[in-house]
């Protein structure tokens, strides 16, 4: 098995999951979904500079070869740009369940119960139970 088919596995497979997180109906899942689409952009630039071990970034007179400064300059950036949209996007949600009282996308008002599925099949409450 070759390094590059392992990096391609992990981009797949991050990918995957961050579209199955991002399809879902609320708001936090939405949140990691796109976190894990970047991991997966991020790991896509740092792999689209040539997959080259042990040899350094920097060109020195010493070195006969050396791997590509630019992918890891992208990726470095990306990162930045992603912690920033994600904290933006983590208070846009905070806000929005605030105000509506409910996380789900589509902005239906759920009540808490209903959408973790413990409303109407749990235990009654009783009196030994309030206490």
């Amino acid at each position: 098995m070759s390094y590059e088919f392992l990096v391609a596995t992990a981009i797949g497979v991050l990918v995957a999951g961050g579209i199955f997180l991002a399809l879902r109906a609320r708001t936090f899942q939405v949140v990691l979904g796109l976190t894990l689409i970047s991991y997966a952009v991020n790991l896509f630039l740092f792999a689209s500079g040539r997959l080259v071990l042990d040899r350094p970034p920097i060109w020195d007179k010493a070195v006969s070869e050396y791997t590509d400064p630019l992918p890891q300059a992208l990726v470095l950036t990306a990162i930045v740009i992603t912690f920033g949209m994600t904290a933006f996007v983590v208070i846009l949600a905070l806000r929005s369940f605030l105000e509506t009282g409910s996380d789900h996308v589509d902005g239906d008002t759920v009540p808490c119960d209903v959408q973790d599925g413990m409303a109407g099949g749990g235990a009654e409450e009783t009196e030994d139970t309030r206490l």
